[in-house]
């Protein structure tokens, strides 16, 4: 087990230092070492690339990638459901109405607006499901069926907005809807880690109740498990780990999905090991996607959320290839 703790340290260096050292103008791996140790002798132009545009890129990308594993790790579970990630409950469409709002139908409220009103609209979407799934207590096939209810109307008041918006205002929403890491900012990861960190060390302490989670509403409640208290904070936990990442990089999908099943193959089903071993895996993918995306069509930068699905999509099939004969 320390050799996969050892590798994925490794992986997640490797892919870092990737991130750094490559891009239009590549940086030799001993001149990104030296910007990143202060060495006087760096000139000044490959400090400039690598300290201040490339670096807080590559450490909301981390970020990013680690805050939707974990809300990945923690719906799989509670879900019981080994293909349901964050967009299943919602969240992913009430953040990207809440970001139409902002930069196409209120053009009052300036871009400043727009991370907190997806991060409101992100939990607002996660309370209004949960709410509406309650009947003396919540199913895990309520909430997901809810959610695509919700998320599909959401989805449909977005694509309304912007067919009677302004061309240009509706482009640079489409760019935002893509999820890019174009626009990262030291800011940015600042405040994914206020509101991620939190509900990330609570998933995490909560690993014990998401191994019992595992045996059935039934099972979980015979071992004096609090079932819906349990379930209520993780979605809650989930929701705010998963609208910090998309109102800092705008919804990507298809991380949370894969990097849980990845970490479950490298160190087992334990909540305790997996939510950590998730969050590195998540963010080395998204590292590694986003380092692909840029370099697919040089000059151009494809947004790092069409380079995942690229890459989420036949993993999503192979999944449920996988899971054809399992029961319902």
């Amino acid at each position: 087990m320390r050799l996969v703790w050892i590798a994925l340290a490794l992986a997640l260096t490797g892919a870092t230092i990737a991130s750094l050292a490559a891009g239009d103008q590549q940086v030799p791996l001993g001149t990104v070492l030296g910007a990143l140790t202060g060495d006087e002798s760096v000139p000044a132009t490959a400090r400039i690339i690598v300290v201040d545009l490339r670096l807080p890129r590559a450490v909301l990308g981390a970020l990013v990638g680690a805050a939707l594993a974990v809300a990945g790790t923690a719906t799989q579970a509670i879900m019981r459901n080994p293909l349901a990630e964050p967009g299943i409950l919602g969240i992913n469409a009430g953040a990207a109405l809440a970001a139409m709002l902002v930069i196409v139908g209120l053009p009052g409220l300036t871009e400043a607006w727009l991370p907190w009103m997806s991060f409101a609209g992100a939990l607002l979407m996660s309370a209004a499901i949960y709410a509406l799934a309650w009947r003396s207590g919540t199913t895990s096939l309520r909430i997901i069926l809810i959610g695509i209810g919700l998320g599909a109307l959401a989805g449909a008041a977005a694509s309304w907005i912007s067919v009677f918006g302004p061309v240009a205002e509706v482009q640079r929403a489409m760019l935002w809807l893509a999820g890019s890491l174009q626009d990262s900012r030291w800011i940015k990861a600042q405040w994914l880690l206020i509101w991620g960190l939190p509900a990330a060390l609570a998933i995490w302490l909560m690993a014990r109740e998401l191994d019992l989670v595992a045996f059935g509403d039934t099972v979980a409640r015979g071992l004096g498990q609090p079932v819906q208290r349990v379930r209520g904070l993780a979605i809650f936990c989930a929701a705010t780990l998963a609208g910090a990442a998309v109102a800092a990089a705008g919804p990507i999908a298809f991380v949370g999905l894969a990097a849980p099943h990845i970490a479950r193959r490298l160190v087992g089903r334990s909540h305790a090991a997996l939510v950590p071993a998730s969050a590195i895996v998540g963010a080395i993918l998204l590292l590694l996607a986003d380092l692909a995306a840029r370099r697919a069509m040089p000059p151009a930068q494809l947004p790092a959320g069409v380079a995942v699905a690229l890459i989420g999509a036949p993993f999503f099939g192979y999944l449920l290839w996988r899971k054809r004969n399992d029961a319902v």
